[in-house]
């Protein structure tokens, strides 16, 4: 079942996702031997391949997948792909928008700020949960159950949740290789997670992130770095797009306003901010969004 476009609609570098059967997830069972050029778009782009490998190019890095290996690539994000001669792979596409519908799912967002790439050999309890999730997202997908589509959200949620506790393992791994009680910086700092959450909107100072920590500025700033792999300020800035994409779905809120219900204390640093996470203006987006989205 090969899909010989898998990008159907490039303006620039920016790639607009024709979803369909009513909902905000494709996937291609996908054995083309084609390339693709540098792009990018808003959706989570998940690849396993089942026969023979694939190389993802993204973050300046290249990435060479084998059979059963699996990567994230961020919304947002540049990439590029190749194929093989001969080959196999599956790639979901899965709006952002299903994973940051609700407060609940905050904790999953730092999922969403960086690749994350899964060795099958060298992590095989994640590779073997990965592998069964995405072959039954597969199922679901080409199925005609009435309940289909809830279980694939459900699915791709459960391997969001599994991705944030790997890395969470990971950093924690990092930390207690120079700190020898690495639980006590993960619950600090879930408070510290939890304000932004209910304060992105408002100015955040670093003065109270530290506070809220309990460390010196320049200790919370590295600690944060190492559990987040981007800066606070990154972190904050993130968030706020998040919030103005969900804005900019809706036509009748002028930019303007957008940029300050998110958080941006001015016009010019929205814009600035958001192109260089989005690679758009604000403006672009909700115009190719629109035009996109298609119910």
């Amino acid at each position: 079942m090969g899909v010989k476009a898998l990008i159907k609609h490039l303006s620039g570098d920016y790639e607009s996702i024709e979803y369909t059967k009513n909902n905000l997830v494709m996937l291609y069972d996908n054995n083309e031997d084609e390339n693709y050029p540098v792009h990018w778009h808003n959706a989570v782009e998940m690849i396993m391949p089942l026969q023979n490998g694939f190389t993802v190019c993204a973050d300046n890095k290249v990435f060479e997948l084998g059979e059963r290996d699996f990567i994230l690539i961020p919304p947002g994000e540049l990439h590029s792909l190749s194929a093989p001669e001969n080959g196999r792979r599956l790639i979901l596409q899965c709006d952002s928008s299903v994973l940051s519908g609700s407060s609940a799912l905050s904790s999953l967002s730092p999922v969403f700020s960086e690749i994350f790439l899964i060795n099958s050999h060298s992590d095989k309890e994640l590779g073997s949960f990965v592998k069964k999730t995405m072959l039954d997202i597969y199922d679901q997908y080409f199925s005609e159950g009435e309940l289909s589509r809830a279980k694939i959200y459900l699915k791709i949620l459960n391997l969001i949740t599994a991705i944030r506790e790997a890395q969470l393992i990971g950093y924690e791994e990092k930390l207690s290789q120079v700190y020898e009680k690495s639980p006590e910086y993960s619950q600090k700092f879930a408070l510290v997670y939890k304000y932004i959450d209910q304060n992105y909107m408002y100015d955040i100072s670093l003065d109270k992130l530290s506070s809220i920590a309990g460390y010196s500025k320049y200790h919370f700033c590295r600690i944060f770095k190492h559990f987040n792999s981007v800066s606070y300020i990154d972190y904050i800035n993130s968030k706020r797009t998040k919030a103005a994409e969900k804005l900019l779905l809706e036509p009748e809120i002028p930019i303007t306003e957008v940029a300050m219900r998110s958080g941006f204390l001015s016009l010019t640093s929205f814009n600035r901010i958001f192109k260089n996470i989005k690679h758009c203006t604000p403006s672009e987006f909700r115009k190719m969004y629109k035009d996109s989205f298609i119910i």
